[in-house]
């Protein structure tokens, strides 16, 4: 597991390549490939390879708020970097950043404040 900085916040996040997240799910590539398709996982090539946030995963599956979240955020014209750095930063009106709030289970309030940001 890659540990990197993300641009922002200024903390520590943990990152999983394509072979780890097949590890860490469980599932061969091509389901790992489809869960990316169909926005239940998202990622990014900024640091090199393919990875993931590990903070997407809980109890070896993706996070079930995390879709829905993504979708509203690409839909408020985010990119996948951009919908990364909004979920692992502080959000103000939040009181933490979403990604915590989202693993907390206060998904409406999240994709309340992403529709905001269209």
């Amino acid at each position: 597991m890659a540990v990197v900085t993300t641009p922002s916040p200024a903390t520590e996040t943990a990152w999983l390549t394509m072979p780890e997240l097949v590890e860490v799910l469980g599932e061969p590539l091509g389901r790992v490939r489809r869960l990316l398709d169909e926005s239940q996982l998202i990622g990014s090539k900024r640091h090199g390879a393919f990875a993931v946030p590990a903070v997407f995963i809980v109890d070896g599956h993706p996070l079930p708020s995390l879709r829905g979240t993504i979708i509203v955020l690409h839909d408020a014209g985010f990119t996948d970097d951009e919908a990364i750095d909004w979920m692992l930063a502080p959000e103000e009106s939040i009181g933490v950043a979403p990604i915590e709030a989202l693993r907390a289970g206060r998904k409406s309030e999240v994709r309340r404040v992403a529709q905001t940001l269209a």
